[in-house]
């Protein structure tokens, strides 16, 4: 009898642990065909996954929380201000200016995510952007600090554990940024599956539900923005250390738009959604304004058009389904 009672256990625990394996050989076989057959375009495949981060990171207030925001580049400025001006006073291992950078964007997260989560609707909206822009004139006026309109350069991060040093062709930058990609990636699935995650799901479902049984809302809320900005924070401390120079477009109004824009492409509300998003839209931008440097916008226009009438959960959705239904099947034989 025990032994039939040991068969009929369903391996609950050792699902999310193949789904956690399975993204990250899935992120780590892309990055590497990214690698082989696009050596020259690494410096923009690193930029990618920068951005990448910041995509996540407003899934995790948007998508799994229901917070409405176009002010999210704030925590991935500041946090790429911060291992900026950290590497030119003198800090320069990579690895510190990470956890710098990850810090500052928690650190933004927490204070920003205290002001906007205490409203909804409208009001919430504005204030992100009153926010977002506060932090922009902020990084434009303290030129002293940040280099104002000329961008803070002069970014030398050293060695990678004292061995990988930085190329002029990108090599390290991308494989260091694609491994903190698969680290951050995997760590996040387990997060949003977590108690805490799923609470945070069941918020953005019906918040005062979740009030009337009990659930403290606005501390959650708070916390998970600082959660986002840690992810954010990560994303710009990889591009300052990638790039090596921090400009006002990291701040921008028109940053937080894009990565909106890029959450709503892949889906809201799935890791892969942000990711899937974030490449398609920025390689399709890559690839179009290269061919057609005057009227890209309005073929990216078209697109985001397209994408909203055919698929307006995201591309992420019907791919989704498609798998949940093959699933399905093969448990079925």
């Amino acid at each position: 009898m025990t032994a039939i009672a040991a068969i009929q256990v369903p391996p609950t625990r050792s699902i999310p642990l193949v789904r956690e394996a399975g993204g990250a050989l899935a992120i780590i076989v892309l990055g590497a065909i990214g690698y082989y057959l696009f050596p020259d375009d690494l410096a923009f495949l690193t930029r990618l996954i920068g951005i990448s981060f910041l995509v996540l990171s407003l899934d995790l207030v948007t998508g799994y929380c229901g917070i409405a925001t176009l002010g999210h580049a704030a925590q991935f400025g500041v946090a790429a201000y911060a291992a900026g001006i950290a590497c030119v006073r003198g800090i320069t291992d990579p690895i510190a200016l990470l956890m710098i950078g990850t810090f500052a964007g928690t650190l933004m997260g927490l204070i920003s995510g205290a002001l906007i989560t205490r409203f909804r609707g409208l009001p919430q909206l504005v204030l992100s952007i009153a926010v977002g822009q506060l932090i922009a004139a902020l990084a434009n006026k303290l030129s002293w600090l940040t280099g104002g309109s000329d961008g803070l350069s002069g970014i030398t991060p050293g060695k990678v554990f004292g061995i990988y040093n930085f190329d002029m062709y990108s090599r390290t930058a991308y494989l260091f940024s694609l491994a903190v990609l698969v680290i951050v990636f995997v760590a996040l699935s387990r997060f949003v599956r977590s108690p805490f995650g799923l609470l945070c799901r069941g918020i953005k479902d019906d918040d005062l539900r979740a009030k009337m049984i009990g659930v403290s809302v606005y501390p959650r809320l708070v916390l998970m923005y600082g959660v986002s900005g840690a992810v954010a924070g990560v994303g710009g401390a990889l591009t300052a250390i990638s790039t090596g120079v921090v400009g006002l477009d990291s701040v921008s109004f028109e940053r937080s738009a894009e990565v909106l824009v890029m959450l709503v492409l892949g889906g809201a509300g799935h890791l892969w959604g942000a990711l899937a998003g974030a490449l398609i839209f920025q390689v399709f931008e890559h690839i179009v304004s290269a061919a057609n440097p005057f009227h890209w916008m309005t073929l990216v226009g078209l697109l985001l058009i397209l994408i909203v009438v055919f698929a307006p959960r995201g591309l992420i959705e019907p791919v989704l389904s498609l798998v949940a239904r093959f699933t399905r099947k093969g448990r079925a034989s």
